[in-house]
């Protein structure tokens, strides 16, 4: 698939590339990003290299990952990142970090809300997932705000500095958006 460029309100979400390679280092850089995801740590130039000039075309090239930076749309100044990763026939796994001086402006919210509306209506996806460690309320709190629908607790569900720790889950569907779904859903009845 050829990479899509979204924009909201007030971001432009494009595949970060090359030229973004210093920008994601400086930024991935902040411990709360390493604390809360699953990225290398220590991160090293040579990671950041290898997301932008190898894992994000090659995820977008065949049709599984597909990972936009939100930027700023005057200046491109990079704010954060967010990835949708297909996991089964129309399920994707969403992702998520901010730049450090960049919270608190609702921007992860806004891009994750056009994300999934973008998957929903183009990518044929009918559920979007949300995973994050327990104890990760920034994330949940983006997530709810989005209008995911936190299902639970997985135990031992995530491996993070090889270490295994529980994570929350979520999901939102198409309807949680008032859009149609690709396949009809029959909710369970007590």
């Amino acid at each position: 698939m050829e990479p899509v460029i979204l924009t909201t309100a007030r971001l432009l979400l494009r595949t970060p590339t090359a030229r973004d390679t210093e920008t994601v280092f400086a930024a991935v850089q902040d411990p709360d990003i390493l604390r809360w995801t699953t990225m290398p740590s220590p991160y090293l130039p040579e990671h950041a290299q290898g997301f932008t000039e190898q894992l994000v075309p090659e995820g977008w090239a065949d049709d599984t990952m597909l990972t936009w930076g939100l930027f700023l749309p005057e200046g491109e100044e990079l704010v954060g990142m967010l990835g949708l990763t297909r996991r089964s026939t129309g399920t994707a796994e969403i992702g998520y970090w901010i730049a450090k001086e960049q919270r608190g402006n609702g921007y992860v919210t806004e891009a994750v809300e056009a994300a999934a509306r973008w998957a929903f209506g183009e990518w044929s996806i009918d559920r979007v997932e949300w995973r994050a460690e327990v104890g990760n309320h920034a994330s949940r709190a983006v997530a709810e705000r989005a209008g995911f629908t936190i299902e639970g607790v997985l135990r031992s569900s995530l491996v993070h500095q090889g270490v295994r720790r529980d994570c929350w889950v979520g999901a939102l569907l198409p309807s949680d958006l008032s859009l149609p779904s690709t396949a009809q859903y029959l909710p369970a009845s007590e």
